[in-house]
Parts: structure tokens; C-alpha cells; sequence
């Protein structure tokens, strides 16, 4: 690792105090509080932190904290691999990452889409995984055609970073067309109505099965260097993989296939890499089950159209019932006009539950879909109102986060009350 400047120890030094304190104070980890602190005082730490690693970014507008977390199991079957624990992902939360991890050569680094430009030129990265690109939180996020031209124009700053790109995403695609150093990796594009028009030309994108093609101008779906095939995942010079994964979702089995590429054009062997990233389970949260009395509540998250369509393909169609908490919060979007982008149609036979601080603009939702409901707004109250059993829990950011802080505070209520009787 290359040596931190002065003013770059004295940045860190204050970020750990600056940490520790909001430790002891109860306020969390303390690893954005840090990250900003160090930035404050010597802006350019994050290049800093970066000198002498080799390191993969992970960006897209879904799937990026799960594939981080595969690309980290799959880089670890080279060495310790520096990565954040909580998916903080703009500039604080990923100088808090490097930070922890001095000395660690190997890197995998979440990163929002709008932070990508800049921090690949701090970082200057080995591999940047490309997932997918969808309409988010438009008063954040802007259009997504801008978005496009953006990460287009900054990759083109770096020609020897190899992109790991998704060809079954048109906007990805564009990004990393006339790029010199692609792994191109068909790994589904369940949601296309963000890429209807060609973002180079605008002219009409035709689909014919699985393959795209602009009507505007020279260019189509690239042939992909790794595909999956039913339970296999498929790569160059004949690989041949079992992939089986502890994740459910058709969307995971694209993201394992782009964090295998990412690690094998880091150096990995692919077998193990594939091995590895089959054993990744729980994301901050996310896909695990917890009791809640009677009910075995599985929590999924989802913050934008596609990301809702998916997790909504991941439903038990025999859970006993289905919880969908919205809230619309600056980190939610407080635009929920996309609601109705979603296909909320096909419950039936599931006891569905509208909750949440939007609770009644759901419940609008899915009047108009035809999907009987009942409204309960706190996501604990309304996980107790179904039949006992497994319980179905699908909610935006701020739902879920609140939602499993409400949870593990119960959860160390209860343990405790155990422990002392």
C-alpha cells in the first residue's frame, strides 16, 4: 500500500475519534461520520486509499449490495478482501471501507451510480461490474438517459479497467459498448421499460427472443463471454459450472454470474469463485427469516419499478400472508408515482397487507389492481394481523430499515428476559 500523507493520517486519526464517538453515543457504527470528517479535512484521501489496490466497483441500480457481497466471497478465495459491512455506498461510506482495512490489497466496493465517475477516477479500478440501469428516485436520480451518457463518458476515461458488463441490459450495454476491455455476461433483463427507445440514436430497440438490436443505428445485444445455462453457469474456453445458490431469485443468478467474471478477471480460479459466491445468505438484512411471534416473517427489500417486479417474482405464492411496507422518505424517493409502474396483480389466495407510513397510497394501488387488502400502517402490527405461519414482508428503504431496527430491539428484549429467568 502506498504511504497516506500527513494531512491524510491526521484525516483518519480524526475520522476513528470522530467513529468511537458516535459509538459510545449510541447513534450507530459511526463509519459515515467518519468517512465525512476524513474527506473534510483531506479531500483527496479516498485517491489515497486507493494506491496500490486491486480493486473491483460494483454499480447499477439494483443488485449492487448482493453482488458486492458475491464479489467479495469470490475474492476471497485470493486473499482478505477490503469491502463495507453496510453498504454505504457514496464517497463517506467508502473511504470508511478502505480505512478499516489498511494494508488489504483486494477491494470490493459498492458504489451509487451517480458517485461512479469520480470515484473511479480516485480509485482507478481493476474491474467495474456493470448490472443493470433503471429508472430510481427521479427527484434524486434524474433521467435515466443522463445517467447513461455520464457513466459512458467516465469509463471512457479508463480504458484498462476491464468492464464487467450485463448485454442483456440496453443502457448497460451502451455504457460499456466502445469500451477496449469488456467481459460481456448475460445475466437477464427482467424490466425493459427503461430501454424501449436506443440511448445512442433514440430510434425504437426491436427484441428478437433474447437478442436486442437498435433500428437507429449500428448497434445490438454483444454475444456474451459468460451465460447461464438452466443450473450452470457458462464462460470462456469451454468453462462449465454448477451455480447454486443460498439466494433465491432468478435476478441473484445474474448478479453471481457478473461477480464470478469480475473475479476471475482478477485472477481467480472460477470453480472456487462460483463455490464462494453460492454461499453468500443474508445481505444486511435482507432475505433472512425472523420470528415474530407466530409468524415466520422472510424480509425482502426493493426501492424502485424493477426492483419491486422481481422481488414480487421471489413471493411463496402459499405464505399465509404478504406485508408490503412503503414509506416516502427523502431516501425512498417522496414521489411514489412509480407504484404505479408496478404489477401488484397476481396475490391471489395470499392475505395481503398495505403498511407503512404511505400505507394509504398503496392501499389506492392496489384497489386499482384488483388485489383484495387490508391496511394496517405499522409493519409489526400488520406481520401480527396475518394467519399464523410464513409471513411474506416486502419494503422500500426506510420501511425496511426501520422495520428491522423495531425487530432486533425485540429480538435483544427477548433474549435478555431469557437469560435472566
Amino acid at each position: 500500500m502506498a504511504e497516506i500523507s500527513v494531512r491524510g493520517r491526521i484525516a483518519l486519526r480524526a475520522a476513528a475519534a470522530a467513529s468511537w464517538a458516535s459509538q459510545r453515543a449510541g447513534r450507530g457504527k459511526g463509519s459515515m461520520i467518519g468517512g465525512l470528517i476524513a474527506l473534510k479535512i483531506d479531500p483527496s484521501i479516498m485517491d489515497q486509499l486507493g494506491r496500490g489496490r486491486r480493486t473491483v466497483l460494483v454499480t447499477g441500480t439494483n443488485g449492487k449490495s448482493t453482488t458486492t457481497r458475491m464479489t467479495t466471497a469470490a475474492l476471497a478465495t485470493l486473499g482478505e478482501v477490503a469491502t463495507q459491512a453496510d453498504g454505504a455506498n457514496m464517497d463517506a461510506g467508502i473511504v470508511a471501507a478502505l480505512s478499516a482495512h489498511p494494508g488489504v490489497e483486494l477491494a470490493a466496493i459498492e458504489v451509487d451510480e451517480l458517485h461512479l465517475p469520480h470515484v473511479t477516477d480516485s480509485l482507478v479500478p481493476a474491474a467495474v461490474v456493470l448490472l443493470n440501469l433503471s429508472r430510481d428516485q427521479l427527484d434524486r436520480v434524474g433521467e435515466i438517459n443522463m445517467i447513461e451518457r455520464r457513466l459512458r463518458a467516465g469509463l471512457a476515461k479508463h480504458p484498462d479497467t476491464v468492464v464487467i458488463a450485463n448485454c442483456d441490459d440496453v443502457l448497460v450495454a451502451s455504457i460499456a459498448y466502445d469500451h477496449p476491455n469488456v467481459v460481456w455476461v448475460a445475466a437477464g433483463g427482467g424490466w425493459a421499460m427503461d430501454a424501449t427507445s436506443c440511448p445512442r440514436s433514440g430510434e425504437p430497440i426491436v427484441w428478437e427472443g433474447a437478442h436486442w438490436r437498435s433500428t437507429g443505428t449500428d448497434f445490438e445485444r454483444p454475444e456474451p463471454n459468460w451465460w447461464l445455462d438452466g443450473e450452470e453457469l457458462r464462460g470462456p474456453d469451454g468453462i462449465r459450472l454448477p451455480l447454486t445458490l443460498a439466494l433465491p431469485g432468478k435476478a441473484n443468478r445474474g448478479n453471481a454470474a457478473q461477480a464470478v467474471a469480475a473475479a476471475v478477471a482478477l485472477g481467480a480460479d472460477a470453480g472456487q469463485a462460483a463455490a464462494a459466491a453460492g454461499t453468500v445468505r443474508e445481505i444486511a438484512g435482507r432475505y433472512r427469516t425472523v420470528q415474530v411471534g407466530e409468524h415466520a416473517a422472510r424480509l425482502l427489500l426493493a426501492k424502485n419499478p424493477a426492483g419491486w417486479q422481481e422481488a414480487l417474482s421471489m413471493i411463496e405464492p402459499s405464505s399465509a400472508g404478504l406485508v408490503i411496507a412503503v414509506n416516502g422518505q427523502v431516501p425512498d424517493g417522496e414521489d411514489l408515482s412509480w407504484l404505479w409502474d408496478v404489477r401488484f396483480e397476481h396475490f391471489e389466495g395470499v392475505q395481503v397487507v398495505a403498511s407503512g407510513e404511505r400505507a394509504t397510497d398503496l392501499a389506492v394501488r392496489l384497489t386499482y389492481a384488483g388485489v383484495e387488502h387490508t391496511t394496517v400502517a405499522d409493519p409489526k402490527r400488520a406481520i401480527a394481523s396475518c394467519p399464523a405461519g410464513h409471513v411474506e414482508v416486502l419494503a422500500n428503504y426506510t420501511a425496511f430499515r426501520d422495520l428491522n431496527r423495531d425487530l432486533e430491539a425485540v429480538t435483544r428484549v427477548t433474549n435478555s428476559s431469557e437469560r435472566k429467568s
